[in-house]
């Protein structure tokens, strides 16, 4: 058995993406394992990288998840995608 994967479009969940982690949230709300950690960016791409309004969510703890698909339901863009390993 392989190690699950989350993906997570940041082109959708971002702080200047169509959804603003910071006021959306949910997909941290519904795990019980808390896989995801919501971040300060540290990106080049941005005027300045190190600005702490700009956020984002990731997956940090996958050996954690369960595989309940509670994120991917809780995301009302469909931005999180798992595959179970």
């Amino acid at each position: 058995m392989g190690k699950t994967r989350i993906v997570i479009d940041h082109s959708i969940c971002h702080t200047n993406a169509k959804i603003d982690p910071r006021e959306c949230r949910k997909c941290l709300f519904v795990c019980d394992p808390a896989v995801f950690l919501m971040h300060p960016t540290i990106e080049d791409e941005h005027p300045d990288p190190h600005n702490p309004e700009i956020w984002k969510v990731d997956a940090i703890w996958l050996s954690k998840c369960t595989g309940c698909m509670k994120c991917v339901s809780a995301c009302p863009e469909n931005a999180i995608q798992v595959f179970p390993g």
